[in-house]
């Protein structure tokens, strides 16, 4: 029953929060958090946009460089008699005298040497051991072992050249370095190596030992112990036990690539055989033979070629080669070659050595050729 009174309401106790919020130092909060948002992807699309430029310039990378602009269709070839290493008076000066002859081809990118035999005998190939070996006798032999061990990276030399006496003073010889001639953490896109005997899993190729901290895994099988050209894939991975590559032809470097990849040796058993046994099906299209009794190198020009020959006389002169070969009925050695030049007229010895020689004859070569191929030559 109500007595007229005003009830009394319920006293609700209100707990205020004394500490306020600092909505400046929030702000700032969360300015400096956007800020940081955005600096994060900035970043990520700086990033991206650099990944993006070097996958961009790796696929333009070898546009600029076309292998049909930097590479060299043409090879030149040198012949000389081994007879030359008899001039030496020792063992040691034979082995110095390969040397400077090495040396010599490398300096003017010859791709190819060959010996041949003054007297017809019978020398194919450098296998094997033979009487004689030393200060006298099997010039071509020994010479052909020289040469083709100075061109051998050094990484692969104990595998291709046992211990053997034509090689007991290779200490004397100075390097070739020539480009394939790398350092184990020198980076290149082609190398030479040499097929290890290694199980490798069904349907991968060949490991290879190509002078690196890896071995190479190529993208065929093949015969143990074969030496061979490996093109190195650009895109490797750090982490990756093996580096992958493609076994190409020992030309390709040259081709392809426009590197001077060294020369290969070949046994002739007379003159003649320099001509008709080469590795070319189409021949040697221009050849050049060095003589004093020849035309003035300055009063010559060359004709475009793809495959250019220029032999050298042993002590004798070309005419003791063409008088030794049976298969010749000619006495002027002139008639062989399409040029016949002297290269060094007006010398002041009576004599120039062949290792000589070749120095002067390419040196006077070289802008010939350079000149012949500027003009539109192959």
């Amino acid at each position: 029953m109500s007595d007229g009174s005003t009830p009394k309401r319920a006293k609700v106790e209100i707990t205020q929060n004394h500490d306020k919020v600092d909505w400046r130092k929030k702000k700032a909060e969360l300015q400096e958090a956007k800020k940081q948002r955005k600096e994060a992807k900035l970043i990520k699309q700086l990033e991206k946009q650099k990944q993006s430029e070097t996958e961009a310039a790796e696929k333009e990378e070898p546009l600029p460089q076309s292998r049909s602009s930097r590479g060299r269709g043409y090879t030149v070839s040198v012949a000389l008699p081994g007879s030359v290493l008899d001039n030496a008076q020792s063992t040691e000066l034979r082995t110095y005298l390969a040397g400077q002859i090495a040396r010599a081809c490398v300096v003017f990118c010859i791709d190819e040497i060959i010996i041949f035999e003054e007297h017809g005998e019978d020398v194919q190939s450098v296998e094997g051991d033979y009487r004689g070996v030393g200060k006298k006798g099997n010039a071509c032999i020994q010479l052909a072992r020289i040469l083709q061990y100075l061109e051998c990276p050094q990484y692969l030399r104990k595998c291709f050249f046992p211990k053997h006496q034509d090689l007991q003073y290779a200490g004397l010889l100075n390097p070739l370095d020539i480009p394939h001639h790398m350092r184990v953490d020198e980076e290149a896109e082609y190398r030479e190596g040499i097929i290890l005997d290694r199980p490798t899993k069904p349907g991968k190729g060949s490991l290879v030992n190509c002078g690196m901290w890896k071995e190479v895994q190529i993208d065929k099988k093949l015969q143990t112990g074969l030496r061979v050209t490996v093109h190195l894939n650009k895109k490797q991975k750090e982490e990756k036990r093996l580096i992958k590559g493609v076994v190409v032809p020992p030309h390709v470097p040259r081709t392809e690539g426009g590197l001077y990849w060294g020369y290969s040796v070949r046994l002739a058993s007379c003159l003649s055989d320099v001509f008709t046994q080469g590795p070319h099906k189409e021949g040697y299209d221009v050849t050049i033979g060095t003589s004093e009794k020849g035309r003035n190198i300055d009063q010559s020009t060359l004709p475009a070629f793809k495959h250019l020959l220029v032999i050298f006389g042993g002590l004798q002169g070309l005419e003791a080669s063409v008088d030794g070969d049976q298969n010749l009925d000619v006495t002027d050695p002139s008639v062989l070659f399409d040029l016949y030049l002297n290269t060094c007229p007006s010398q002041g010895s009576r004599t120039i050595r062949t290792e000589e020689a070749i120095l002067i004859s390419m040196a006077g070569l070289r802008p010939k050729i350079l000149s012949a191929f500027s003009s539109g030559a192959v």
